[in-house]
């Protein structure tokens, strides 16, 4: 089996794999059924998959205007594979390379906000939110 690290978009077919891996890992009161989670993936500009060989070892989504401003929505990675470089690689890639738009995440998680600062993401003070139904 081949064990390097690839980075890429979600492909079409890995879906379910994606919602597994998901639900696996804490997200499942995020991601819904198999349905639900296709359309959120499907509305998301921008998904991507961390894999060594063949297996999920993170994900990542983000929604974007690709022009202003960005959400970055989600960023797992399998507890046994963090501290590697694996959700740094999975920001840089949905973020892309434009410098010009302002992206925004809730850092809620135990440890996030150091992590998102080690990317240069800083507190905002002027940030408001409505929060969904829990």
């Amino acid at each position: 089996m081949n064990d390097s690290l690839t980075v890429r978009d979600l492909h079409p077919g890995e879906t379910e794999s994606a919602r597994l891996f998901l639900s696996q890992h804490g997200w499942g009161h995020r991601i819904g059924d198999a349905e639900s989670f296709a359309r959120l993936i499907h509305n998301s500009q921008r998904t991507a998959v961390a894999l060594l060989g063949e297996q999920i070892v993170g994900f990542a989504r983000a929604i974007t205007d690709e022009v202003s401003n960005g959400y970055l929505s989600m960023v797992v990675v399998d507890d046994q594979h963090r501290r590697k470089g694996i959700g740094r690689a999975l920001v840089k890639h949905v973020m892309g390379d434009n410098p010009d738009i302002t992206w925004v995440l809730r850092a809620g998680r135990e440890g996030a906000e150091a992590f998102f600062a080690s990317l240069g993401f800083e507190t905002s003070v002027i940030a408001m939110e409505r929060q969904r139904r829990k």
